[in-house]
């Protein structure tokens, strides 16, 4: 759902002073800024007729103030005043009509403006001030219509988007359409929770996200506008429109609505600016696994996300039935810096980013024993960002490779100790593999045998040990042994022998890992 809007220079809900002196009327009277002119691009709110030489105390701020200065002429103080009136007012410029008071423009009243920074323009030749007047009142009127139109075009198609329960990426592409810019959502570290709006776009700022990050408690400008995300006295992010072309007020507006929309979306959807962190951490570890993205394109995200990048050893790791939450204690518990993501098939994936000179192999046990029944599967680590997504494919291949229970592992399980299992967790889709698991196991596939099949796997994980399986199988021995030979007869093998037993073992492993 989108809304197609006016152009965005054109919604601003006030004029500047710049864009007074260009209309045809104004240049029509020859104006020249004599002071005040790096102050141009003031908001000019009203514009107000006046001669009275007390002319501050009836202003409220951002007026445009006319004047021929007849009641001024001839008293040095009294023009040093009216502009030092203006200034405390903080009206946004006078505009002297030159004529029989002034026939040229004033010094006193010039080095006073300067000295105030108060834009001072002098008309060299005079027009009725009712038609300037008459001409800015109706575009202001109009402009600050458009702007109200505007933000309700943006709350309608956003409040659409919230009740069809649309996603948060969705959301900020929404808002990217209409800003014309990449919005970036932040958490109040100032790292980077989530992106909308183009994609080149998008990687430009999170490319100089470091830069923009130190800024960002600083003022608003060149297009930089940002709005508070929060709610029942708790501040928790914000959401930044980066480079907005348009009106400074009127971004601030659209940023406005952006984030009562982000809140309430929020809210509705039941999840927090933690989820938030977590789904950012999520599709950029998804994305290095994946391998569809280069890795040098998702570089700008991670340093964005608050990894430290440079000059670092990366260490992927993908840990087995691991509570993202507590994964993530840990990580803060040992101080080390990292992401932590939950993958498909209850699988968490966790990129340790280390400094050089840090043991990565002593900092990754000391990670694995402060977790509990669960198994954390290494890579080798990476000095190189680009190895990350091999590394992290790697680390998944090991977490694969042991889910079906291998026995006997030690506490952090890398490539080395899958042995065997791991290849033919890598052959699995091969249909040579899958047609010689099916023929070696054929007699234990269906109906009665696949308790036999169970048995068969305890007894070959043991090595073939006859004790241990009856035990872990809660039988005699004489129980197990009619069981193995109902499992030979059927399959037509002698479990004795060595490479029997281990064709029909690599043909299980095979099967296994086919079913999961």
């Amino acid at each position: 759902m989108s809304t197609t809007l006016e152009p965005l220079e054109s919604l601003a809900p006030t004029l500047s002073v710049r864009q007074v002196l260009m209309l045809e009327r104004v240049l029509a009277g020859e104006p020249e800024v004599v002071a005040g002119a790096s102050q141009l691009d003031r908001a000019v709110r009203w514009v107000h007729v006046a001669e009275a030489a007390d002319v501050g105390v009836m202003l409220s701020g951002g007026e445009m103030v006319l004047t021929t200065g007849v009641l001024l002429a001839g008293d040095d103080d009294k023009q040093a005043e009216y502009i030092r009136s203006l200034h405390r007012a903080e009206a946004a410029a006078v505009v002297l009509g030159l004529g029989r008071a002034f026939p040229a423009p004033p010094d006193v009243m010039r080095r006073a403006a300067e000295r105030c920074g108060l834009p001072m323009v002098v008309l060299h030749r005079p027009f009725p001030f009712a038609e300037l007047t008459e001409e800015v009142q109706a575009r202001l009127v109009r402009r600050k219509f458009a702007a109200v139109s505007m933000s309700e075009a943006v709350r309608t198609a956003l409040t659409g988007l919230i009740t069809a329960g649309a996603p948060l990426q969705r959301m900020l592409d929404e808002i990217a359409h209409h800003s014309g810019c990449p919005v970036v959502v932040t958490n109040l570290a100032h790292r980077v929770l989530a992106t909308g709006g183009e994609r080149s776009a998008v990687e430009d700022v999170l490319r100089d996200w470091e830069r923009i990050a130190r800024q960002a408690g600083g003022s608003e400008g060149d297009g930089w506008i940002r709005a508070e995300l929060g709610g029942r006295g708790e501040r928790w992010g914000q959401i930044m429109l980066c480079g907005y072309r348009g009106d400074t007020a009127t971004g601030r507006l659209l940023a406005d609505r952006a984030a009562e929309a982000l809140v309430l979306h929020r809210m509705l959807g039941g999840t927090s600016a933690h989820t938030w962190e977590e789904q950012s951490a999520q599709s950029l570890l998804t994305d290095l696994v994946s391998g569809v993205v280069p890795a040098r394109q998702l570089l700008p995200r991670a340093r964005a996300a608050g990894l430290p990048v440079n000059r670092r050893t990366f260490v992927p790791l993908v840990v087995r039935d691991g509570d993202p939450a507590e994964l993530d204690r840990v990580l803060r518990l040992l101080g080390l810096p990292g992401i932590v993501a939950e993958l498909a098939d209850g699988a968490t994936a966790v990129l340790l980013s280390l400094a050089r000179d840090q043991d990565a192999t002593v900092l990754t046990a000391n990670f694995a024993a402060r977790l509990s029944r669960t198994v954390v599967a290494a890579a080798d680590p990476r000095t190189a960002w680009d190895d990350v997504p091999a590394g992290m494919r790697e680390a998944r291949h090991v977490a694969d490779a042991v889910a079906s229970g291998v026995l006997d592992l030690p506490p952090v399980v890398r490539l080395k100790d899958v042995h065997l299992r791991g290849l033919i967790r890598l052959l699995r889709d091969d249909p040579h593999v899958q047609s010689f698991a099916e023929r070696e196991l054929d007699g234990l596939l269906c109906g009665a045998g696949e308790d036999l099949l169970a048995v068969l796997r305890t007894y070959l994980a043991t090595g073939r040990n006859k004790s241990r399986t009856a035990q872990l199988h809660h039988v005699s021995r004489p129980a197990l042994y009619r069981r193995l030979e109902a499992i030979q007869g059927r399959l037509g093998v002698d479990l004795d022998d060595f490479e029997q037993a281990a064709s029909v073992h690599i043909a299980l492993l095979a099967h296994d890992a086919q079913q999961s």
